[in-house]
């Protein structure tokens, strides 16, 4: 019995997917251990059994794939930070329980090299600040419009607000991976940052 059109377009849609994320596991392991430079597309191909005519129906290059790395890591980040916001009641802990889950994150090696180091040099800082205003920076400024809807914070401009704490945010991420004392570095990272919402926060 011959298949119906829908369900053969639905199985290679399927296969087509299939064949996108294994590309990007294996690039997200490649350029984590390699660096963007050292990864070649035949190794991640291979890596992810795949041919490297599939490779280039999919990503039109190198780039394309560490851009769509970035973005599947940064996504995962946002959601993590959301799972992890949404237990506390209180606005205010919900922030600071988010910003600790993004520290958590930027520290693991694969968000360390890719996305911390590596992304704002190879995708520039135009297209890096697109994705992280995407994921990130749009959970924090939710939160921090939130803060001032409830009268909990005194300040106008979010956005600008918003953009400068995630400066600091990514300061400290920065930082974090080659501290000689991670745990000190935080704590004191995580003092600037509070100060600094402290400095707005309607007493």
């Amino acid at each position: 019995m011959n298949k119906a059109p829908d369900d053969q377009r639905t199985r290679r849609e399927e296969y087509a997917e299939a064949t996108r994320q294994a590309l990007l596991a294996s690039g997200r392991e490649t350029f984590a251990r390699e660096g963007y430079q050292a990864a070649g597309i035949e190794a991640i191909s291979r890596a992810a059994r795949v041919t490297r005519g599939a490779f280039y129906h999919h990503f039109e290059d190198k780039k394309a794939l560490f851009d769509a790395v970035v973005v599947s890591l940064q996504s995962d980040a946002a959601a993590r930070v959301q799972e992890t916001s949404k237990r506390k009641s209180k606005i205010w802990e919900r922030l600071y329980t988010g910003i600790d889950a993004y520290l958590d994150a930027s520290i693991e090696p694969a968000y360390a090299r890719i996305v911390v180091q590596e992304a704002p040099v190879v995708l520039g800082n135009a297209r890096f600040a697109e994705i992280e205003e995407q994921y990130p920076m749009a959970l924090l400024k939710a939160t921090l419009r939130a803060l001032k809807r409830e009268g909990e914070l005194v300040f106008d401009d979010i956005d600008l607000l918003g953009h400068m704490l995630d400066a600091v945010i990514c300061e400290l991420s920065i930082k974090l991976p080659t501290s000689s004392d991670p745990k000190k570095t935080r704590i004191n990272g995580r003092k600037i940052i509070e100060g600094l919402l402290d400095s707005f926060r309607r007493k």
